[in-house]
């Protein structure tokens, strides 16, 4: 399946879940078991997997993560969003979900989410979903 690309317009900071996004783009390829990867291709933004049940969580891991990687003087970069870079590698630019009978594997509590550091911007992303072998029931 080709890669299916996405957009977001985000606020200055924020985990927006894109879980079902990324559902539709397995659903729509057909694949029954394999996996996809979502991939942000942006230094100052991210993708992870946490806890999708309570929005406190995602409060939470924004704040630990000001509190983590505050903006400083010190630092160099001539845009002033260090912080925002750091935070981003910290979260990462890609996941990787397991499909197994047409349906992410995820845990029960678990959403995926692309992760802004250093909005408002007009952001993307990227889900390609991959087969391991066995026939798709759709074209992708």
């Amino acid at each position: 399946m080709k890669k299916r690309e996405y957009e977001l317009h985000t606020k200055p900071e924020g985990l927006y879940s894109i879980t079902d996004k990324v559902r539709a783009a397995v659903r729509e390829s057909g694949v029954q078991e394999g996996f996809c990867i979502i991939f942000c291709p942006h230094t100052t933004a991210g993708i992870t997997i946490n806890e999708n049940a309570d929005p406190d969580v995602a409060r939470d891991i924004l704040y630990g993560l000001r509190q983590t990687f505050p903006e400083r003087p010190e630092y160099q970069h001539m845009e002033g969003n260090t912080n925002a870079h750091l935070k981003a590698s910290y979260m990462g630019s890609s996941a990787t979900v397991l499909i197994e009978n047409g349906e992410l594997v995820l845990g029960i509590w678990q959403g995926i989410y692309f992760c802004e550091f250093d909005g408002p911007r007009k952001r993307k992303f990227y889900v390609k979903v991959v087969s391991d072998g066995e026939t798709a029931t759709a074209k992708g």
